[in-house]
């Protein structure tokens, strides 16, 4: 598979877009990232209150003579067993990222990864089956043994994603839904010139 190294002039004539060389937009990408990864976060964390702990609610003990200190109730959280003070409850960590936050964003990531010559522009990968040693032996030329690559196509690609599923260090995408945490994520960024072209529409919206 050939593989050539996007340039800085060439990204900027692609995209249609001038690279971001400087500080600017260094607070969306750390607003979008944090967002993207709430956004993965179950929230589905529980722990029972003092109401919810199924125990006896009899007093344990008289209240005065045994010696012991007063308790009104085994499901207290002082006890082992009994009930979480304050602890987790189910909820929503979702974050909303306006549009143009997350524009400026990839537009910021791409820049640096560009001019950091860690973008690389291939042919559209094809693979007869869905084999990951077939797509593994395509990528070597590009991908070294202890690299990790995102691979993003124009369209998707069933035995592509099939093939790249089973490799931990590989995961593939579209240029219409690549996100700025993915491009940060990898070691190398192998895309297509018909990605460059999608990516080229989300960045002029």
């Amino acid at each position: 598979m050939k593989a050539t190294p996007l340039s800085a002039a060439d990204a900027a004539s692609k995209l249609k877009v001038e690279l971001i060389s400087n500080g600017i937009g260094t607070q969306a990408v750390q607003e979008t990232v944090v967002a993207y990864q709430a956004n993965r976060r179950a929230g589905t964390h529980s722990t029972l209150s003092k109401a919810g702990v199924n125990r006896s609610g009899k007093k344990p003990w008289r209240q005065k003579g045994t010696g012991n200190a007063r308790s009104g109730y085994a499901s207290s959280p002082v006890w082992r067993g009994g009930g979480v003070v304050f602890g987790p409850q189910p909820r929503d960590y979702s974050k909303k990222t306006p549009k143009k936050v997350k524009q400026l964003a990839l537009r910021k990531v791409l820049s640096a990864r560009v001019i950091d010559g860690e973008v690389f522009v291939i042919e559209q990968p094809t693979l007869a089956k869905a084999k990951t040693a077939e797509l593994i032996k395509k990528l070597s030329p590009i991908v070294g043994k202890g690299d990790t690559a995102l691979i993003v196509l124009e369209t998707a690609d069933q035995n592509v994603y099939l093939a790249a599923r089973n490799n931990p260090r590989i995961e593939t995408t579209t240029g219409a839904h690549v996100n700025a945490e993915q491009l940060l994520r990898y070691d190398k960024v192998l895309v297509t010139e018909g990605a460059l072209a999608k990516l080229s529409e989300r960045l002029q919206d």
